[in-house]
């Protein structure tokens, strides 16, 4: 197997694997250096077929991408209550995914916990539930977000001071349960940080 080849077949694995990703971002970056290295394999191999239509790709994921990234979202967010019909739709539909990155969630503790959905743009692309503790803490039972979203901006707005959500509500300090890697992974780059027990992991929020 020669060098060219071995481009044409990391070009030809990266397009496929762009295609499995479920949100539509990474599916673009993915699919994006994918497409340039099977142009690239293309016009080493001198066919130019396969060269022009992965550089319109290519040109084609950058143009979205910009669009995605130059994009103002609008934030704010829905209290709900136990007698939300939408809510328990929700749970249900994605129930899956919850399982994956909570794999000890009960739904049932929604009974009594508070929840509200992150609303961007209008759209209810994440959903958060906690239980408050004694003194000014609260303990995040489920923080859930829909694959399309997950970059981090719904838990910023939630618990930045901007929004004033928690601290309005009396709570200055935030406690989530160790579950998956990928979930441990997230709360760290929101500025979680382990807690002295080393059981959970715990977040100030602003004064």
């Amino acid at each position: 197997m020669t060098w060219i080849e071995i481009i044409g077949y990391c070009g030809s694995g990266l397009i496929a694997v762009s295609l499995m990703m479920k949100s539509i971002k990474k599916l673009r970056r993915i699919n994006l250096i994918g497409a340039a290295t099977f142009a690239t394999y293309g016009l080493l191999m001198e066919a130019y077929p396969v060269f022009v239509l992965n550089s319109f790709i290519t040109m084609v994921d950058l143009y979205y991408i910009y669009q995605m990234r130059s994009q103002k979202d609008y934030f704010t967010f829905l209290e709900i209550n136990s007698t939300s019909k939408y809510m328990w739709k929700f749970i249900e539909f994605h129930a899956l995914e919850i399982k994956e990155f909570f794999p000890d969630f009960d739904p049932q503790v929604l009974n009594n916990n508070f929840s509200v959905f992150i609303l961007r743009n209008m759209l209810p692309v994440g959903l958060v539930s906690y239980h408050k503790l004694e003194g000014s803490s609260a303990k995040i039972d489920l923080d859930f977000a829909i694959p399309d979203y997950r970059d981090l901006k719904n838990s910023y707005f939630l618990m930045s001071c901007e929004s004033g959500f928690f601290p309005e509500r009396g709570i200055t300090k935030l406690l989530a349960e160790k579950t998956t890697e990928k979930h441990n992974v997230f709360l760290k780059r929101v500025g979680f940080v382990t807690s002295t027990d080393h059981q959970l992991f715990e977040k100030n929020l602003c004064p």
